[in-house]
């Protein structure tokens, strides 16, 4: 056997055997050269998870602790917008008794916009260098005539490389090149030279790859996707405003209801105490003071019920305002709604959705994209055909062994190249099924438009009939508000003068409250349905004055932190909303004329202590 193939023999040997000790060894015994698998989770405790602050926040108010005691807040409506639109990192809409996150937040439309940047610098020029010392010692073998027998010997070679490039790909899809080389270079023993070329290049795509508009494409669909974040941002904004509006009418109602239902309970509790003051002088039997005291605990509950429902509102306005469930202060809406009833053109209501709502211009902006995957499409079914030009100098100088300086002149040696290249696969029949199915997807995103405006039109005129239907039941309520009150006079002068039962009272009692809370109830809704209507028409954020503004960040400049001030420069702080709704000096509930009924209960005797309400302390915690 030779000497190379017992090294070769042997060099097997050794990897045999290492590959059988990898298989037999355990994992963890060969960390370098076999890494165990990961077959179990590794799951940390939560405690060494980061934390987060807990905020110092009261605990909030429940039906045993009412907090009536703290101060109010006069809240108008616009203030309101400006604090959500202030606390909106992460945008949160209402829903029911609560606010939930959009998914959306102010960071998003800025995180796409930067894909533009991306994809322009496939533009940039591209400077590369490329240098390095290298010495090479290549052994040998060499006859000596002197010594009569062969002798090891080697050469060695001593050289710098230097390659520098720079290259750029134009618009129109070409690729320019410059390029410059040098490598000087010493033999021991031998001549020191310097081969050098300058290389001066050019790639023009004719077909497939060229053209402007072809190339541009992903900067275009780039900007596409900027705008759509942009807009799907937007259309979770006005969603935002739209739930603020919506809870800020429904506290402003459920206030309302709270004030009906004491006035239920301060009659129901004067009909028990003239009932009970009747019974013990025996001018009456038992059965109305059972039944006024069964009236009374009702309207209690019914109360209890109206005051959570006004504690649950002012919890949904603080969460969609970003604000705690509880702190100092009681939120008391003061912008009266609007009682005038509205008139609205329909074709100019649908040509404004056509044009603003933000769901129909994302659409477009998904139609616009797919055009332009079209372009980008179509250029592949074409053939390769580039045009190619190039022109290299090269240059040479040395010094011999004699010393003799040798340089060749500028230009004496050059190379060039001028053709083409063609390529196409026979059939095209990728490149055609690829553009038949862009073609589809175009048709397809033209019917979804078709059918998102078709949806827009549907829900625009729910929300129109919707908006009259909110009208024409206030204005019902309050007609029926006012023939309560009057009714409620009069049952109540009839029981006190022993001409009817207390049941007719009763019932007076619960239609007056019940009208009262429909017409707060009611008005509430026609305001919520105006907003809905600009929700729907996609202008309710200009209609409440707002805009956005872009608040740019420095360090993403091209000179970073030293560019402050001359790139990427920060905005103006944002201006408030342009005030929309009237601004009162007292609680907003007070526009349903929120009178007592009975105004002249006490002419008929001293009213006798009232029955004290139910305790509302929190029962005691078990231990």
């Amino acid at each position: 056997m030779t000497s190379d193939l017992r090294q070769t023999a042997a060099v097997l040997i050794a990897i045999a055997l290492l590959l059988a000790s990898a298989r037999l060894a355990p994992a963890e015994n060969l960390p370098c050269l076999l890494p165990p698998g990961q077959s179990t989770i590794d799951v940390r405790d939560p405690s060494r998870l980061p934390r987060l602050p807990i905020p110092d926040i009261p605990p909030p108010a429940t039906a045993f602790r009412p907090e009536s005691e703290l101060p109010d807040r006069y809240l108008s409506l616009d203030e309101a917008i400006r604090i959500a639109l202030a606390n909106s990192q992460v945008v949160r809409v209402l829903a029911g008794v609560t606010a939930v996150s959009s998914g959306r937040t102010l960071y998003d439309a800025a995180i796409v916009n930067n894909q533009v940047d991306e994809q322009q610098s496939r533009f940039d020029p591209t400077l590369q260098i490329d240098h390095g010392w290298n010495r090479r010692e290549t052994p040998g073998f060499a006859f000596d005539d002197q010594l009569n027998q062969w002798l090891l010997d080697g050469s060695r070679r001593d050289d710098y490389l230097l390659d520098l490039g720079l290259s750029k790909i134009m618009v129109s899809g070409g690729t320019a090149r410059l390029g410059v080389l040098a490598n000087p270079l010493r033999d021991r023993p031998g001549v020191r030279q310097t081969p050098s070329s300058f290389d001066l290049s050019y790639t023009q795509p004719l077909l497939r790859g060229g053209g402007w508009a072809v190339n541009r494409v992903p900067i275009v669909l780039a900007r596409i996707d900027a705008e759509r974040s942009y807009f799907q941002l937007k259309d979770s904004v006005q969603e935002l405003v739209r739930g603020v509006i919506e809870g800020y009418w429904s506290l402003v109602a459920a206030r309302a209801d709270v004030w009906a239902r004491e006035r239920q309970v301060e009659q129901a509790q004067f009909a028990l105490d003239r009932a009970q003051a009747a019974l013990e002088v025996r001018i009456a039997d038992a059965s109305a003071a059972a039944q006024a005291r069964v009236s009374l605990l009702n309207f209690r509950s019914s109360l209890v019920t109206a005051e959570n429902a006004v504690l649950d509102r002012e919890a949904a306005l603080r969460n969609v305002l970003g604000l705690p469930p509880m702190d100092a202060q009681r939120l008391v809406p003061i912008s009266p709604p609007t009682t005038e009833r509205g008139n609205f053109a329909w074709p100019m209501l649908l040509e404004l959705a056509e044009q603003q709502r933000p769901d129909l211009i994302e659409l477009k902006l998904v139609l616009e994209a797919d055009q332009q995957f079209l372009l980008l499409v179509r250029n592949e079914a074409y053939p390769q055909l580039d045009a190619v030009g190039r022109y290299r100098w090269n240059g040479l100088e040395g010094t011999m062994p004699d010393g003799t300086n040798l340089q060749s002149l500028p230009g004496q040696f050059a190379d060039w190249t001028l053709g083409v290249n063609f390529s196409v696969p026979l059939g095209l029949r990728r490149g055609r099924a690829s553009l038949r199915s862009q073609e589809l997807v175009i048709a397809r995103d033209r019917a979804n438009l078709q059918q998102g405006l078709h949806a827009a039109t549907h829900q625009l005129a729910l929300t129109f009939r919707s908006l009259d239907r909110s009208w024409v039941q206030y204005d019902l309520a309050k007609q029926t508000r006012d023939a309560a009150r009057l009714n409620l006079n009069l049952q109540i002068e009839n029981y006190l003068a022993g001409r009817v039962q207390f049941i007719n009272a009763l019932l007076a009692i619960n239609d007056w409250g019940n009208a009262i809370g429909s017409e707060a109830q009611y008005l509430s809704s026609y305001n919520i349905e105006l907003a809905n209507l600009e929700r729907q028409v996609g202008t309710i954020l200009e209609t409440h004055g707002v805009r956005f503004y872009e608040e740019r960040f420095c360090t993403l400049g091209p000179l970073g932190e030293l560019g402050r001030g001359r790139e990427f420069p920060a905005s103006l702080s944002p201006a408030e909303n342009t005030p929309r709704y009237p601004e009162g000096q007292r609680p907003a509930e007070e526009i349903f004329d929120l009178r007592n009924p009975v105004e002249r209960l006490d002419r008929y005797g001293p009213v006798p202590e009232p029955i004290p309400p139910p305790s509302r302390q929190a029962p005691p915690v078990p231990q």
